[in-house]
């Protein structure tokens, strides 16, 4: 077998017998390369702190590799994703991520003390604008926010979105418009509550 593929020091460690069981429709390994970043992403965005992506997107790969048989040709983005999304859920709801994102905030306060570059303001600028994304992604449902990330961060038109997460097409609509009149209103009143402080 070819080498294990990797994402920015993550190593997909395969069992030659797990990837190539007789009857298996597809590949882990394929799975893994053609789809990794983007499920790396979309668990940052379900509300995964970023310093737990990568154990959270080895744990939806492990699921994959124990339940291969069960993904048919075609489906494996849809396995993945809805795994991605219980596994973000576990981790939102674990202990950890208060102590991650007290962490991170250390870590990007730090880095901008010591890596203040020319263009220091839109360092800061990004920071912010990720931490209200952050923020407002939080209050969301994971209906809402799962619509809303494909939509308007991956860029998924509604039917991808709809085949994804095997819902129909009219309850896609709903849930990006819920979603997009929740990301207003929260913007809203974290814009008004910066805006008040000293």
């Amino acid at each position: 077998m070819s080498a294990s593929p990797h994402i920015r020091g993550l190593h997909l460690q395969t069992d030659s017998s797990v990837s190539e069981r007789p009857g298996a429709t597809v590949e882990l390994d394929t799975l893994f390369r053609e789809n990794a970043p983007f499920i790396a992403r979309s668990l940052r965005r379900l509300g995964v702190p970023a310093s737990d992506v990568q154990d959270a997107l080895q744990e939806v790969f492990v699921v994959a590799a124990r339940k291969l048989d069960l993904i048919t040709e075609g489906s494996g983005r849809a396995f993945l994703y809805s795994t991605a999304i219980r596994v973000a859920s576990n981790a939102r709801r674990s202990g950890r991520r208060a102590q991650s994102l007290r962490d991170e905030a250390i870590h990007e306060g730090v880095q901008l003390d010591v890596d203040v570059a020319p263009n220091a303001e839109e360092i800061v600028g990004r920071l912010q604008a990720r931490a209200m994304l952050d923020a407002v992604l939080e209050t969301m449902s994971d209906d809402m926010r799962a619509v809303f990330t494909l939509y308007e961060l991956e860029e998924m038109t509604i039917a991808e979105i709809s085949s994804l997460l095997g819902v129909p097409i009219g309850t896609v609509g709903s849930r990006l418009w819920r979603a997009r009149e929740h990301f207003e209103q929260q913007l809203r009143v974290l814009r008004a509550q910066q805006g008040k402080k000293p």
